[in-house]
């Protein structure tokens, strides 16, 4: 008799390769209750994109969060020096979800997005200039978190030097809405959010700091013309930063160890014979740097046989789907030609499908190739040089050392 499969997505083993599982509960429990979090993982494609086109059936509410259970008291008295942090994009439903939404639907238009190309590339270049000459760096914390936070610092009108504070309180924030952590670490996390909330109503209040231009003054406007008040443009801001940054930057990690592995694919890209968009669109397949969410059951209902009623809390695999065989062919199978890109989920689906998928997309194009073409002989560190994060909902690394060759220094002429 086969056991049944143990999700633990933040253990040793499924921390290196999570994938076999996945295949394993596909194919014989594709709705498993995971009794330590209580929760329902769905691993199949067509189960999770039932789901997300069903928003009246499973609620986005507490999307981000394992456990719906209340904070602690000490939490709880942090958190009252600040404003609620729900609803908010990722975790609202219908018209609420539509009136935040709409707000900033406008900043994400193709011709906006193509426009940042050279802020972007620019960036990057002097991202790369400061570690060139070392000939190794902690690829994670030199370029890919700070680029994706100072192309967002850019959009929304912050200064640069705040880009670390945006960092540490985005990371605090994430950790926090997960649910994860001791009472006395979440109070810690929880501080920080309140200082991001006072930060950016302080942005709001005085947009004459960000710029006519930015996006916290356009929002600041809207508001004013639409009716939302500053609490919910302060709440979409926040959502900005942290969604504009962490799949950008678990996705260069992801990427750029996928394509050292797979050295045939990487000659194909740097030979033309591969896009790059191509290779973007394959990346978030293989390596899905948000690996699932979470949805609560509204009403009583029947998925992949599972009766689940009104409380259930379900999770939404897009890693698992993104390696289902019943949509791609061989799907643990790192091919750069031949994948059906519309089927392709790790931006989600339906009415929560992120809005800011066509900017992450433009600085992977951008920031994974440039890489290779400033770092030549890039290559991957000894053993022990990457650390994945240790987050259910996500797959990335927390350090990733990467060593590569610098021509040697010619003598000065006499």
């Amino acid at each position: 008799m086969t056991a049944t499969p143990t999700f633990d997505p933040t253990s040793d083993e499924q921390l290196a390769d999570p994938y076999p599982l996945y295949a394993q509960m596909r194919a014989q429990c594709p709705v498993l209750h995971d009794a330590e979090r209580d929760i329902w993982i769905l691993t199949r494609h067509e189960d999770v994109a039932r789901v997300v086109h069903d928003p009246e059936t499973f609620s986005s509410e507490s999307a981000v969060r394992i456990t719906a259970g209340p904070e602690s008291d000490e939490v709880k008295q942090v958190l009252a020096e600040g404003w609620a942090l729900t609803p908010n994009l990722t975790e609202s439903d219908g018209e609420e979800h539509t009136r935040l939404r709409v707000a900033v639907n406008r900043v994400f238009t193709p011709r906006r997005v193509a426009a940042l190309e050279p802020f972007v590339r620019d960036t990057a270049e002097e991202l790369i200039d400061r570690f060139a000459a070392d000939g190794r760096a902690d690829i994670i914390e030199g370029y890919a978190w700070p680029l994706p936070l100072i192309v967002m610092a850019r959009i929304l009108g912050m200064p640069p030097k705040d880009v670390p504070l945006l960092r540490q309180w985005s990371s605090n924030w994430l950790k926090l809405s997960v649910g994860t952590g001791e009472p006395a670490e979440r109070a810690e996390w929880a501080r920080d959010v309140v200082t991001m909330q006072h930060y950016v109503m302080g942005l709001l209040e005085d947009t004459d700091r960000a710029g006519e231009d930015s996006l916290v003054s356009s929002l600041a406007q809207y508001g004013l013309e639409h009716g939302l008040d500053d609490v919910e443009l302060m709440r979409i801001v926040m959502n900005l930063i942290i969604a504009g940054h962490v799949t950008v930057t678990r996705a260069i990690g992801n990427g750029l160890v996928t394509l050292l592995e797979h050295p045939d694919q990487l000659a194909a890209l740097r030979a033309g014979e591969a896009s790059a968009d191509a290779m973007v669109e394959e990346i978030l397949r293989f390596e899905s740097p948000v690996q699932g969410l979470f949805r609560t059951v509204t009403r009583e209902t029947e998925l992949g046989g599972r009766h689940l009623v009104p409380g259930d809390r379900v999770m939404v695999h897009w890693g698992s789907a993104n390696r289902d065989g019943c949509v791609f062919d061989n799907p643990d199978e790192f091919a750069l030609t031949g994948r059906p890109r519309r089927h392709q989920m790790a931006f989600g689906r339906g009415v929560h499908a992120c809005l800011g998928a066509s900017l992450a997309r433009l600085q992977l194009r951008v920031a994974i190739p440039l890489l290779f073409d400033r770092l030549p002989g890039l290559r991957l560190g000894p053993a022990g040089s990457r650390t994945r994060e240790r987050l259910v909902i996500a797959r990335g690394f927390e350090e990733l050392h990467l060593h590569w060759n610098v021509p040697p220094l010619r003598e000065a002429a006499s």
